[in-house]
């Protein structure tokens, strides 16, 4: 059994290749899970007495559906719920198939391109969320009524499904969902972890003779499962006949009438992308009529809603910060002065930021004193300057380098060492807040960690900053993409629509040397005198879990001076038999022996906690009693109901590379069994090694393998529109 994680689906990799530890995949929880624990590291709840983090959350998603309903209604030519489709979407389609036929597609569809994308309006504000006041609660999301969940329980009896999904199901589909259950049986099938044939099995029980594979509903379901796992996979869209194959691999009849019948139904959406001319094309070749540039070449992508318009938020966002001059906060001596105090890129980036309001910053772990230098200028010279990381694992590091406590609260004078997660200073319960047009109550931005930035996080981001604000994003672009969809700093570095900021600070020791060999594909030998990287080669995945063990809880403490509790395994993947699942097990044997009486939890247990979809949470058990399992993460105290433990909370001594980014930890143990060779790539090997401050061990049994992933195998591509949705509001920098 391979070590990959436990992925949604298996069997669309012709639509989707969602490769090894495919972000934000779920592991099922019986017949499904909406725990996406192999995702990095997010925010966490609020202690009893404070707003929760579910709470935090379902705010900023109330808002950000807002956004996307006013959106909705601007958008020209729209089709009414139910309507066939007419207009650009079907002349799209049809001209698709026209090119594939072999035929002259239609001049109306691809003779003129796209007309250019106004510049971004003034963004309406979204008022701040006011705190909620409640007495202290457990954390976790209010659930549907009772007997919504009774009703749906005994629907999907009727059908043979689990009755364990009745509490997702009621959530997701609401007041009625018993009645839309039987309506559309095929709406099982947007609960998470529920298949094409379970759902199709479900539909058969309940309409009988009336269910069939050519069924409009199924076609429907089918092609919005297929969006979602490609967003599980990190694309924000598919390309239409790569979508349209995939659904005649699934078993529908007619994939195009299947893709007409969700954009008719308002449940995806169409795009026209024009591509690059060749450069025959470009100096003026004509085609047989003698008309150039007829038959420009483009690509037709379907994508979900909520991803199609946050990739268009997220471009008017960052066009409006390029577009924009910066708010005048010190003279330009004053910045001249700030940046030759500072040393080589350091100073380049203060320069950057002195005239832009969107720079990028790039480098390995030592490059991120650079951004501790940017924010230390900005507040000498009065700017209320701000620095936020995806998740508390990336807080807490940078907070430490900048010698302070996270997460400090907000104060009359700006502290320049305030690191805050990024759902935090969102949704108010971490940084300077919001000032009265809803806008962040600050000047300076410096996201650090970046990469992990999709684009719903980066839509609320752009639009949340003020005008005259300045926005750096800093990371690594070698690391793990997002888990979310989207690949916002790898596109933007691409657009090169901003300025970019290299730093050549590198990183130090044999560990630095490593990880830089491996980020530009080799994998060579390093000088290791004080035993900082150690390779301990293994033959099968038995002895793998035996030194992993060994060597967090014997060799590494004695040998390297790294306490267990400071030493953190990384493996490929959730399953097989060196997955985090069996090397939690042995870990938990070896480090904290004990009956596991709180749902398999003891006091004292190392655990990753998820309190809503997408985000984890590394922490601690305290205890548990009749309210849930009370959790010590990133220093708050969060209560997970006892409902609630088996989906949201796993233990943590083993993590995925996705789940560790962002931190890092005096020792690092990586497990490359034999059954991961699938999974390994050059960014998922940069990521796992890189964890490691002060010592690396490399459990490996993937021989050549890893060598090859290394040289071989980048990052698989993702399919995007952000670039092309920058270009025509945004000029080129130099």
């Amino acid at each position: 059994m391979s070590t990959e994680p436990e992925p949604a689906t298996e069997d669309t990799a012709h639509a989707v290749d969602t490769g090894s530890e495919t972000p934000g995949t779920a592991e099922p929880a019986g017949a499904a899970s909406d725990a996406r624990s192999d995702e990095p590291a997010g925010d966490g709840g609020e202690a009893a007495a404070q707003v929760s983090e579910v709470e935090a959350e379902l705010a900023a998603q109330r808002i950000e559906r807002e956004r996307i309903e006013r959106r909705k209604a601007e958008r020209q030519g729209p089709i009414d719920a139910g309507g066939k489709l007419s207009g650009s979407a079907a002349d799209l389609l049809a001209a698709v198939r026209a090119v594939e036929s072999g035929e002259k597609p239609a001049a109306t569809v691809f003779g003129a391109p796209e007309p250019a994308r106004r510049p971004a309006p003034e963004p309406v504000r979204p008022p701040r969320p006011a705190p909620a006041e409640h007495s202290a609660a457990p954390a976790g999301p209010v659930g549907p009524a009772p007997e919504t969940v009774q009703s749906v329980r005994r629907v999907l009896a009727e059908g043979g499904a689990p009755e364990g999904l009745a509490p997702q199901t009621a959530a997701l589909l609401g007041e009625g969902a018993q009645d839309a259950l039987r309506a559309d049986p095929w709406l099982l099938l947007r609960v998470a972890g529920v298949r094409p044939e379970q759902a199709d099995g479900f539909a058969r029980a309940l309409l009988g003779a009336e269910c069939g594979p050519d069924d409009e509903r199924r076609g429907r379901a089918v092609t919005v499962w297929l969006l979602e796992q490609a967003a599980l996979a990190g694309h924000t869209a598919l390309e239409l006949p790569r979508l349209t194959a995939t659904l005649a691999q699934r078993g529908v009849p007619d994939p195009d009438a299947a893709v007409q019948s969700t954009l008719a139904e308002g449940e995806a959406l169409a795009f026209q992308d024009a591509l690059e001319e060749t450069g025959a094309r470009r100096e003026g070749e004509q085609d047989e009529e003698g008309e150039e540039g007829e038959e420009r070449p483009v690509r037709v992508l379907i994508g979900l809603e909520r991803y199609a318009l946050a990739e268009e938020s997220l471009a008017d966002g960052l066009a409006r910060l390029v577009n924009s001059a910066p708010k005048q906060d010190g003279s330009a001596a004053d910045w001249e002065q700030a940046a030759a105090s500072a040393q080589g890129s350091a100073a380049e980036l203060i320069r950057a930021v002195a005239g832009h309001g969107l720079v990028l910053h790039t480098g390995g772990e030592a490059s991120l004193a650079e951004p501790a230098a940017l924010l230390r200028a900005a507040h000498a010279l009065g700017l209320r300057a701000w620095a936020a990381a995806p998740g508390p694992l990336g807080r807490d590091r940078f907070a430490a380098l900048l010698g302070a406590a996270p997460a400090e609260p907000p104060s009359s004078e700006p502290e320049v060492s305030a690191a805050v997660t990024v759902t935090g200073l969102l949704t108010g319960a971490e940084g300077p807040g919001r000032d009265a047009d809803g806008a962040l109550d600050l000047d300076l931005l410096v996201v650090v960690d970046a990469p992990q930035l999709d684009v719903e996080a980066g839509a609320l981001l752009a639009e949340s900053l003020p005008d005259g604000a300045r926005l750096v994003l800093a990371g690594d672009p070698a690391v793990l993409w997002s888990v979310g969809p989207g690949r916002v700093f790898a596109d933007l570095l691409a657009a090169r629509v901003c300025p970019q900021i290299a730093s050549r600070r590198p990183d130090p020791g044999p560990l630095g040397e490593l990880v830089s060999g491996i980020g530009i594909g080799e994998l060579g030998q390093v000088e290791a005198p004080g035993k900082e990287v150690v390779i301990v080669p293994v033959r099968d995945a038995g002895e793998a879990v035996h030194r992993t063990v060994q060597l967090v809880a014997d060799s590494v403490p004695r040998a390297i001076g790294v306490p267990a509790e400071e030493t953190q395994v990384i493996t490929p993947g959730h399953g097989g038999a060196a997955g985090t699942r069996v090397l939690n097990a042995a870990l938990k044997e070896r480090l904290n022996p004990g009956p596991g009486r709180f749902g398999g939890f003891d006091p004292g247990d190392r655990v990753v906690h998820t309190p809503v979809p997408g985000r984890v949470l590394p922490g601690r058990v305290v205890t548990a009693d009749a309210e849930g399992l009370h959790l010590s993460c990133a220093g708050e105290t969060v209560i997970v109901p006892r409902d609630r433990v088996e989906g949201s909370v796993r233990h943590g001594w083993a993590l995925t590379a996705h789940q560790a980014l962002g931190g890092r930890w005096p020792a690092a143990v990586v497990v490359l069994p034999g059954d991961a060779v699938q999974a390994l790539s050059r960014p998922w090997i940069y990521t796992a090694f890189g964890r490691a401050a002060r010592h690396l061990s490399v459990v490996h049994g993937v021989e050549q393998a890893l060598h090859r992933a290394v040289a071989d195998i980048p990052a698989k591509p993702r399919t995007t529109r952000l670039p092309r949705l920058l270009t025509p509001q945004v000029p080129t920098a130099d």
